[in-house]
């Protein structure tokens, strides 16, 4: 297995991050979102209305291989799970389901994703995307110390 090669410069990465959703208003209409293409999905399992959010559902699947290619160009590609030395596969893993269903439920109650309102509400200036990201740094930097114990 070939040695990781180091991780994208932040600056460059924020540029290019910021040429997308820039892209994504000029060529869609609309900012970037992930929740979106969840939405578009259970619409159609349990159908109430056609929003033709159909590029939500091929974003998802761009950001999923669009990672899997990093990797494997970074060389980090592997089958395992991250975790702390002390800490087991299975509190890893419900550590991350936990915080990711969280997410998710606060995404379903505020109508909304975090990349969508972090991204696009910050880049039209939105108040409450402002003190959303501000609200959710302080969080975790409020929750990280109790979190540590899963990494020592």
């Amino acid at each position: 297995m070939k040695p990781a090669r180091d991780y994208a410069n932040p600056y460059a990465a924020g540029v290019a991050l910021g040429l997308v959703l820039l892209a994504s208003f000029a060529f869609a209409g609309r900012g970037l979102g992930a929740s979106g293409a969840f939405g578009w999905v259970a619409a159609r399992v349990a159908p109430v209305t056609d929003r033709g959010d159909l590029w939500l559902v091929f974003e998802i699947v761009g950001v999923i291989a669009g990672g899997f290619v990093s990797a494997a160009l970074g060389g980090r590609l592997r089958r395992e799970i991250e975790r702390g030395p002390h800490a087991s596969s299975r509190a890893r893993l419900a550590c991350a389901f936990g915080g990711g269903a969280a997410m998710g439920i606060g995404a379903a109650i505020a109508r909304g994703c975090t990349s969508g309102l972090a991204l696009t509400g910050g880049a039209l200036l939105s108040v409450g995307a402002w003190a959303f990201m501000g609200a959710m740094f302080g969080v975790a930097l409020l929750l990280s110390p109790l979190m540590r114990w899963e990494w020592r």
